[in-house]
Formats: structure tokens, sequence, C-alpha cells
């Protein structure tokens, strides 16, 4: 029964506590409220500057993968190795191997175009040096 007395007394003890305590929180919740308008009204505002400016930054031409221009009247290095996507001064592997890839996607026989098939050539031959940039028979 000592027991029961004890923990019956605690209970009370706890809830005054507890009532105190809430009372307290109660001038604290408008404070709590008010500092998380406002945090959120700068967190807000940032956020709307940060997009202004993002939007407002200057367009930075981004890197093209492939050549975007017509052909020149007699090929040069540059353009050839622009047409098989290698660096002027590859190695004869990397440009047979450059040439058979773009090769199979524009073959005549497969779809592909007899001018691009004969200006693909011509880049290999360029690159290899068997001709100096003659000119397609196109």
């Amino acid at each position: 029964m000592v027991w029961i007395m004890a923990s019956a007394n605690i209970q009370v003890l706890a809830c005054g506590f507890f009532a105190q305590r809430s009372y307290k929180m109660g001038l604290e919740g408008p404070l709590v409220a008010g500092v998380s308008v406002a945090a959120a009204a700068l967190g807000g505002r940032y956020l709307i500057q940060a997009w202004q400016a993002f939007k407002a930054r200057p367009a930075v031409p981004r890197m093209r993968r492939f050549y975007e221009g017509g052909f020149e009247r007699a090929m040069t290095r540059r353009e050839a190795a622009l047409i098989l996507g290698v660096r002027e001064h590859a190695v004869m592997e990397k440009i047979k191997e450059a040439h058979r890839r773009v090769m199979v996607a524009n073959h005549p026989d497969a779809g592909g175009s007899h001018y691009l098939a004969s200006k693909i050539n011509e880049a290999k031959d360029v690159l290899t040096g068997k001709t100096k940039g003659s000119g397609s028979a196109f």
C-alpha cells in the first residue's frame, strides 16, 4: 500500500510538472511560430534571388559532339578529322576504326547517302595521306 501511495504522489508531481511545462510552452509557441515563418521567408527570398541569378547568367556555348557545318570545296585534314571523329594526327589504326564505324552507320547499302559515303572515304584518304584532298566524285 505504501508503494501505491508513492506512485500516486509521483503521478501528482508529474502532472504538476507537465502542467507548469505546458504553461511555459504556451508562451514559447508564438515565438517558435514567428521564428519559423521568418526563416521560411528568408529561405524563400534566397531561393528566388538564386533562381533569378541562374536565369540571368550568360549563355555558355555547349560543346557539340558532331560537326555541324557543310563541306568545303577541297577537304582539309581538319575537316577530315571532324568527319571521322578523330584527331588530325591520329594513328592509322584509329583512323581505320573510325572510318569503319562511320561507314557502317552511313553505308549506301544500309540506306545511307552516296554523297556522305564518298565524303567519308575522302576523309579517310586525306588522313592516311593517299590523296591531297582532291575532292569527291560529287
